[in-house]
C-alpha cells in the first residue's frame, strides 16, 4: 500500500479524534483495509520511535516476512498498524 503524505495525515486524525484507542485502531482498520491494527501497551514499544504521534498517542508500522514481524519507518512496506497511548 502506498502512502501519499495525505494518507498520513488521515491517520494522524484518527489517531487524535478517536475516542479510546481502540476505536481509532477500528476506524484505522476500515480505512486502510486490508491493514491490520493492534492496540499494544505503550510500555512494550518504549525503545521504540514510532512513525507518528497525535498527542499522547503513537502508531507504528510493522512488516512481516511471513514468521517474524518488524516495525519499521516505511509506510509501504507495513501490514500492521500498532497503536499506543501513554
Amino acid at each position: 500500500m502506498l502512502w501519499p503524505q495525505e494518507e498520513l495525515t488521515v491517520a494522524r486524525r484518527i489517531l487524535a479524534a478517536a475516542p479510546t484507542l481502540r476505536d481509532a485502531a477500528t476506524q484505522l482498520r476500515e480505512r486502510f483495509a486490508p491493514l491490520r491494527a493492534a492496540v499494544v501497551d505503550a510500555a512494550e514499544m518504549r525503545e521504540e520511535t514510532p512513525a507518528l504521534r497525535a498527542g499522547r498517542r503513537a502508531l507504528y508500522f510493522a512488516a512481516s516476512n511471513g514468521y517474524c514481524w518488524t516495525l519499521t519507518q516505511e509506510p509501504e512496506g507495513a501490514q500492521l498498524l500498532i497503536l499506543t497511548e501513554e
